[in-house]
């Protein structure tokens, strides 16, 4: 049900004093408050985009990442009825859902008006690296001054059924006698069963990494498999853990207390006459084994490309392994170096 928030001030004698509710103008106030401070909604926050304009033609009222790298959409009631806010809210998810990583840094790129990038302002708002994968997930969430029962039930059928990530918050506005004002904050389902709900009874979560199973059947599907299972059981001897993505087998180093992919093969895009595919972050491989970046490519094979796997995003070098005899004067030249980081 909707929540009446009533506020007292203790004064002197431990006595109270009701502050009055008063009306808000959502139109010029809060989405400015939601701008300068987005904390107040959340504390894991970083807005991206304003008056994000949309595929479809709409427009996004604040677009923000969280610290898993996850999209938080945010829309405003204001005068909307429950099912334009609701109908909205999901329409410009299903438009979320599918943005690439290029296209959010294109967004946040036009956000920040080029003072800063998505990735210098994440390291600053979180103290930590931009993670590498943008976008696993969404969430919706609707703020109003108050939240009438039809809206509930939509968001409560939403959550509660579906899993969809959804919720809504409520501030109420307060002015006292002195002109000083107060804003109260309510949330009508927890954060915590929101998220809860939608990893527990979602239907679209994404779906999970292959297993190195899966990724070697490709391989052997593409006419590299030896080479690949030979590349992946020696390659792990150099770095500190491995894993899986979707496409690819990723090799970890701990740099600065934190896990970064620093190299990667890649079955899916490699094939009997170019060899196994790989990809390298030049920055990361420099910094884990002590090497100076333009001495990086003398240790690779020849044709190493240079690319960014996303607009603005790191460094990286493509190529190819094409046979045992390169991929071992690769691994002798590693065991060489060592790990510095």
């Amino acid at each position: 049900m909707p929540q009446d928030i009533r506020l007292w001030a203790i004064e002197e004698g431990d006595s109270l004093r009701e502050i009055k509710r008063s009306r808000l103008d959502w139109e010029e106030r809060i989405e400015k408050w939601l701008e300068q401070d987005i904390s107040i909604v959340a504390d894991d926050l970083l807005v991206i985009g304003r008056q994000v304009e949309t595929d479809f033609g709409g427009v996004i009222d604040l677009l923000c990442i969280n610290r898993e790298g996850n999209l938080v959409i945010i829309e405003l009631k204001r005068d909307k009825t429950p099912r334009e806010v609701t109908a909205q809210a999901l329409e410009y998810a299903s438009w979320v859902k599918e943005l690439s990583s290029e296209r959010i840094m294109e967004i946040s790129s036009r956000y920040f008006g080029g003072q800063t990038s998505l990735e210098n302002a994440y390291r600053q708002r979180f103290g930590e690296e931009l993670p590498e994968v943008l976008n696993e997930r969404h969430q919706i969430l609707i703020v109003a001054s108050r939240v009438d029962s039809s809206t509930e039930r939509i968001i409560q059928y939403l959550s509660d059924t579906y899993g969809v990530a959804i919720n809504a918050v409520t501030f109420q506005y307060f002015r006292d006698e002195a002109e000083r004002e107060f804003l109260a904050r309510v949330f009508l389902i927890e954060p915590s069963e929101v998220e809860y709900r939608s990893q527990t009874r979602g239907g679209s979560k994404r779906k999970p990494p292959l297993t190195y199973e899966e990724l070697q059947a490709i391989a052997d599907q593409q006419g590299v498999g030896e080479l690949y299972r030979w590349l992946v059981e020696e390659l792990t001897n150099h770095f500190d853990h491995r894993t899986t993505t979707r496409s690819t087998v990723a090799f970890i180093g701990v740099l600065d207390g934190k896990r970064r992919t620093i190299f990667s093969l890649i079955p899916g895009e490699s094939d009997a006459s170019q060899g196994v595919r790989y990809s390298l972050y030049v920055e990361r491989f420099s910094e884990y084994f002590g090497v100076e970046t333009e001495e990086i490519l003398k240790i690779l094979p020849p044709g190493a490309t240079e690319g960014r796997p996303w607009k603005g995003g790191p460094l990286a070098l493509y190529g190819f392994f094409r046979d045992k005899n390169e991929a071992r004067k690769f691994l002798e030249r590693l065991e060489s170096l060592g790990k510095k980081a």
